[in-house]
């Protein structure tokens, strides 16, 4: 199949970021896992959860499970592919390759949608537990400043987000130790809040949807496709292991959160890490946790303003978005999507609350993975493709997960999609 012109490609600093050809191939298994550590366990544990227990109630651990099962399923489509298709781009080339120049080109739009509100969704992460009187202007502050920083041409180096993981696996760490040890944790808030409501079909499926958000980092390990060693071996055994080590960690948070704080006083909670350490009888890790939780926020937000703009100058590139945004600076870097993004992104945050955002994104990835599946049922038994039960679980929970989201989630995400689809339509009926 004939490839476009290009496609996106990984630089040190994103999902899905393009780069020069030939990128050097420095990166092994440990590196790898750190990288898709570095992506998941970041914001989405310290947010993801209130809005999860909202939907679920009771059952915000099977919505976990959930969650987890449809992020292996995605993972290990993923892993294959990458495998076959060891070059940077994620989706955007596996649907390209195995499906069409269209579902490349939907995957590749229902990304960058999906991440520039998950932008949104980790600023006013960093609003809530930096400033909450000021959560709103200080999330938008927090866009602006990157979006500059990015502009300038500093780049996250390596030793950063292995920086940020140690410091939020630290955080994460005491917060559970505290919670569970300090003899405030009530065991019988596991399975029932005083006012709470049992868990429903719909609300387990919609929570795990929302948890979903959290997990869904570890496709940047797949993009990093021209800069691992032997990506063959290396992407297949970096994903599920850092997948595990993601779920674990994701457990004993949900687990700590709802015997100190339960389903209820959780799904009100806009801090939840900072409030659990509070009731748990340790005010002065409180601020050890906002900053934590700031920490991890703001590094997630870099990575993904990063991501998104070089997504996003691939595409123009394609000329599946405008031209325009192509333009290099004269230092080379994608100036023009990085002001784009960031403005988009800075709009998202001004206007929209955490749960909006969050429940937005995980429709925009759903999509994503959806169409990563659908690529997976294409690859042939000799090209290892994974048991049939693992992309048709796989692409039949994406949807069943997006299909559940929020009504205003799935009418904005359906609307956004529709949109991505025309103006495919139209540039293909001028080419």
């Amino acid at each position: 199949m004939k490839r476009e012109e290009s496609g996106p490609t990984t630089a040190p600093g994103g999902e899905g970021a393009p780069g020069e050809a030939g990128l050097g191939r420095r990166l092994g298994v440990g590196d790898a896992v750190v990288v898709g550590l570095g992506a998941m366990i970041g914001a989405g544990v310290f947010s993801a959860f209130a809005p999860a227990a909202a939907a679920a109630g009771s059952g915000l651990l099977g919505a976990l499970a959930i969650a987890a099962v449809v992020a292996y399923c995605n993972a290990t489509s993923s892993a294959r592919l990458a495998a076959r298709h060891p070059e940077s781009g994620g989706t955007y080339v596996y649907g390209r390759e195995r499906l069409g120049p269209f579902w490349g080109y939907l995957a590749g739009w229902s990304f960058v949608a999906g991440k520039t509100a998950s932008c949104a969704a980790m600023a006013l992460t960093v609003g809530h537990y930096a400033w909450p009187g000021q959560a709103r202007a200080t999330a938008v502050g927090a866009v602006v400043a990157l979006t500059v920083v990015n502009c300038l041409g500093v780049r996250k180096a390596a030793w950063l987000t292995r920086l940020i993981v140690a410091v939020t696996l630290g955080v994460l760490a005491a917060c559970v130790v505290v919670g569970l040890s300090g003899g405030h944790a009530d065991a019988g808030r596991l399975a029932w809040d005083a006012g709470g409501a049992t868990a429903t079909p719909r609300g387990l499926l919609q929570a795990a949807g929302l948890l979903f958000f959290a997990f869904a980092g570890y496709a940047r390990i797949a993009t990093l496709g021209e800069e691992v060693r032997d990506p063959a071996r290396t992407i297949p055994r970096a994903i599920p292991l850092a997948l595990t080590l993601t779920l674990v960690v994701y457990a004993a948070v949900a687990v700590t959160l709802l015997a100190v704080l339960g389903p209820q006083t959780l799904a009100r909670s806009t801090a939840p890490l900072a409030d659990a350490v509070r009731a748990a009888g340790a005010p002065g890790l409180v601020p050890v946790a906002r900053a934590g939780a700031a920490v991890a926020a703001l590094g997630s937000l870099l990575a993904l303003l990063l991501g998104v703009s070089r997504t996003t100058l691939a595409m123009a590139r394609d000329r599946h978005l405008p031209p325009a945004l192509a333009q290099l600076s004269r230092e080379n870097a994608p100036l023009r999507a990085e002001i784009a993004v960031g403005a988009l992104a800075t709009l998202l945050t001004a206007t929209t609350d955490l749960r909006g955002v969050i429940g937005f994104s995980s429709f925009g990835v759903l999509l994503y993975y959806a169409i990563a599946n659908a690529s997976a049922l294409r690859l042939a038994p000799e090209e290892r493709r994974p048991p049939l039960a693992v992309p048709v679980v796989g692409l039949a929970g994406c949807a069943a997960l997006a299909s559940s989201m929020p009504a205003s989630s799935v009418v904005a995400g359906l609307a956004v999609t529709a949109a991505g689809a025309t103006l495919y339509g139209v540039r293909a009926r001028r080419t």
